[in-house]
């Protein structure tokens, strides 16, 4: 007679031939995965821009609603990327472990550096030149794949390449180090002073990047390197804070508090840039975005704190709000990772099919939004179930 095993928690269930997976976490990406897709839509008709399609948009917000976007949904555009990162830093140690450094960097290289090759030289540009066609520009596509700066601009597949980037580096690092030791049995938490010094570090280093890289600026491959003191410090964190045992519970005490510098600081931004004369984000960006100015600080600052405390508390809301699986649930979240590959493509093409209607950005983009979210989410289901693939 066998002992008894202790049960898994239902929220932690294992897929055939993969490792274990935890369905808050699962329902979350999903959620970001979606919400990504959704502002992307909504960005291609504003003035303040940040998605290709605003280039060519036929009609554009009106003001007000472009300050309202921008004040409801404009500061998750500064920590969501960041919270992406923070997943899959949970997630990298233990499978660098269970495959070895030299197996897990060759699957990376399929899974996250194929599909940004194949969109920085054919799926982007394609998009880009069908979405230029639709509005009557008479560029061809290799124009669009060799002129059209960044060079290898791979859409919103850039978070891939850099993901890549770190997994390599994190493998390679622990090739020479040694295998980490499980992080199962720990009991200490992660302390409110490390998030404390994890956002002091990236504000810091935000800044001193910037001051050559300022904010939504290009580079070869669209690397986002003034992105990268966020990027690689909530890979960092995340890595950090799965050793103890993060992915499955957020202790209440640093769940409280992290979600109450997240609602604070969100609820003072709008009173913020009242005061200091912020009318017209598009046209007054620029001290914001980077360079030796107090606006560039307390946007590295604002940012950090909603990174770091934000994608804490997030993930703590998650486990406490959206641990339960089911089919359809776990069917979203196995084809999220292509629906994020995809939305470029679908985006540009729903975007381009429905330049005829005369409507208002007001209503066109939400419908663009709704559209590319429903076909991205059900072309990324096709390709798991037909390939076998899964996010990673």
């Amino acid at each position: 007679m066998t002992a008894d095993r202790p049960r898994r928690p239902a929220r932690y269930a294992a897929e055939p031939g993969s490792s274990p997976r935890l369905a808050h976490l699962d329902n979350l990406r999903t959620t970001l995965v979606a919400w990504v897709i959704g502002g992307h839509a909504l960005l291609g008709y504003s003035a303040v821009g940040g998605w290709a399609y605003d280039e060519v948009r036929e009609v554009a917000f009106a003001p007000a609603t472009e300050l309202v976007l921008v004040a409801v949904l404009g500061p998750s555009g500064l920590f969501v990327i960041g919270l992406f990162f923070f997943i899959a830093g949970l997630f990298v140690e233990r499978a660098v472990a269970r495959q070895g450094p030299g197996r897990y960097a060759r699957e990376r290289l399929v899974r996250l550096g194929v599909p940004w090759l194949v969109s920085a030289l054919l799926v982007w540009p394609a998009s880009v030149w069908l979405a230029d066609a639709a509005a009557g520009r008479t560029v061809s596509f290799w124009w669009v794949l060799a002129h059209r700066q960044p060079l290898l601009d791979a859409g919103s597949l850039w978070f891939a390449l850099v993901l890549l980037l770190y997994s390599l580096v994190l493998a390679g690092w622990i090739a020479v180090r040694g295998r980490p030791a499980p992080s199962v049995g720990r009991d200490r938490s992660l302390t409110g002073r490390t998030v404390v010094l994890a956002a002091a570090a990236i504000a810091v280093s935000s800044f001193v990047v910037r001051l050559w890289f300022p904010a939504r600026s290009g580079q070869v491959g669209d690397l986002h390197l003034w992105q990268w003191p966020q990027c690689a410090g909530m890979f960092a964190l995340g890595v950090l804070a799965a050793r103890h045992g993060l992915q499955r519970h957020v202790p209440d005490r640093l769940y409280r508090a992290c979600g109450a510098a997240t609602v604070l600081t969100l609820a003072g931004l709008p009173p913020l840039a009242i005061a200091t004369g912020l009318h017209d984000v598009a046209r007054q960006a620029g001290p914001y975005l980077g360079g030796w100015h107090w606006q560039a600080l307390a946007t590295a600052a604002i940012e950090a704190v909603l990174v770091v405390a934000g994608s804490v508390w997030l993930v703590g809301v998650a486990e406490r709000r959206f641990g339960r699986g089911g089919e359809r649930s776990s069917r979203w979240a196995r084809g999220a990772f292509w629906a994020f590959v995809l939305q470029g493509p679908v985006l540009m093409a729903t975007a381009s099919s429905l330049r005829w209607l005369d409507l208002p950005a007001e209503v066109k983009a939400p419908l663009v939004a709704g559209v590319a979210i429903a076909v991205c989410f059900w072309l990324g289901c096709r390709v798991t179930r037909v390939g076998g693939a899964r996010s990673p």
